[in-house]
């Protein structure tokens, strides 16, 4: 999609939050999310517009409340729903008093996961995150022959995702000293996030059916945040040979909200190789890709201790990179999911793995901003961290802004450690 009426940077909203500067959910984003205002409510289809929601069904949109139906019907749909939207949502709209009475206040109801997750993939298109943890660990040689070639990716447990704001318990694993004979039963004392976004499939495919790149952002809703939290000391004693495991399923945190690649058209970029790098084989590649494949995303990373809590300290940042970074396009990790015929569905959820920057400063997870833990990490109340300490809180944080485009975000990713059982 390019850019078009819905994109205009002068166009503003009856909402008047919405047109604050600073929001992420101006009238030029209108993310998809799900909302109910009780516990046993169901779950209804909404979309951000400031700091209120439209409830779509209440506004007379859509006519049912299942997000993965929406999410199946195609990008026509979905733009269709957009311009109706925006042309409500505007200054001076005859829609006014009928989408006023289906708005409620976003601190006034529960955001959950934005939709049924039916499976979960995380890859690993970081290549400096895959760099700097690969030195960790095999400093002579820390990619492995394959990274330039295939989008590497792991089958990630989609029951343990859970929304933004649900805490969860450090998880205990299987723990073995350099220096133990035997492993033992533990808590993880190496627990870690990582900064990543979250690719919602809209459309799927049919087994035996792979989706060539070129269609492949056809087949995609949009984005959202997602933090897969890592036990790095059971990790490191499970994941060979067969890969992650109980390291990463206790728990996965996404925002509440989904941005439309739609929402994202002012701010795509090309997709481009170090020289010197291998070309994509050639189903991983296409002028749509090479054009305008990338998103230029800007992601931060936050943590608030106890202590800082305790003192009304403000969450501090710890880290900031960008999307544009990532060694692997949106449509490429569509492709390459299904190129051996696997199938996806609506609403299925596919991780970028962890985003980096090339400066140290930009690590998208403690294991690189401590160097493994050797290198603690000093906050500005003069605590230090190597791994996260129960009670801590991360928040992830991401934006688009460009010159001639209004500012978009995509709400936050948070939680906090709870002590384990």
């Amino acid at each position: 999609m390019k850019p078009d009426e819905t994109h205009d940077p002068a166009r503003v909203s009856w909402v008047e939050s919405a047109n604050d500067p600073a929001s992420d959910f101006p009238i030029q984003n209108l993310p998809f999310g799900r909302f109910r205002r009780a516990a046993a409510e169901p779950w209804r289809i909404g979309v951000a517009i400031g700091e209120q929601v439209l409830d779509l069904a209440a506004a007379g949109l859509v006519d049912h409340g299942d997000m993965n139906r929406l999410m199946a019907a195609g990008p026509a749909v979905r733009r269709a729903l957009r311009s109706a939207l925006s042309l409500g949502l505007r200054h001076g709209s005859h829609e006014r008093s009928r989408f006023a009475e289906a708005l409620v206040a976003q601190a006034e109801v529960e955001l959950g996961v934005p939709c049924s997750i039916g499976d979960y993939t995380d890859f690993y298109t970081g290549i400096h995150h895959a760099t700097t943890v690969g030195t960790l660990f095999r400093p002579d040689n820390p990619l492995l022959p394959n990274y330039k070639w295939v989008p590497i990716g792991y089958h990630g447990r989609g029951s343990s995702i859970v929304a933004s704001g649900v805490d969860f318990r450090r998880p205990q694993g299987q723990l073995k000293a350099a220096d133990a004979d035997a492993p033992v039963l533990a808590p993880s004392a190496r627990l870690d996030y990582e900064l990543e976004l979250g690719v919602y499939i809209g459309t799927g495919n049919a087994l035996g059916e792979p989706i060539a790149v070129g269609e492949a952002e056809a087949h995609v809703f949009g984005l959202g945040l997602l933090n897969d939290w890592s036990a790095r000391d059971v990790q490191a004693w499970e994941y060979q040979p067969l890969g992650p495991f109980l390291s990463k399923s206790f728990a996965t945190t996404v925002s509440p909200w989904i941005v439309t690649l739609d929402a994202l058209a002012p701010f795509r970029a090309p997709f481009e190789r170090p020289a010197g790098d291998p070309a994509p084989l050639p189903y991983l590649d296409a002028p749509s890709v090479r054009e305008q494949g990338m998103f230029d995303i800007v992601l931060e990373v936050s943590l608030q201790t106890p202590a800082m809590r305790d003192a009304g300290r403000a969450p501090e940042r710890v880290s900031v990179s960008n999307f544009r970074d990532a060694y692997w396009a949106v449509a490429q990790l569509v492709a390459h999911h299904t190129v051996n015929g696997c199938n996806l569905g609506a609403g299925d959820l596919l991780g970028s793995g962890t985003l980096s920057g090339p400066a140290p400063e930009q690590g998208g997870s403690l294991l690189e901003l401590t160097r493994g833990g050797q290198q603690p990490l000093a906050l500005g109340n003069g605590e230090h961290r190597r791994f996260l300490e129960d009670g801590d809180t991360v928040i992830l944080k991401a934006w688009c802004e460009r010159l001639g485009a209004r500012r978009i975000g995509f709400g936050e990713c948070r939680a906090t450690v709870m002590p384990a059982r």
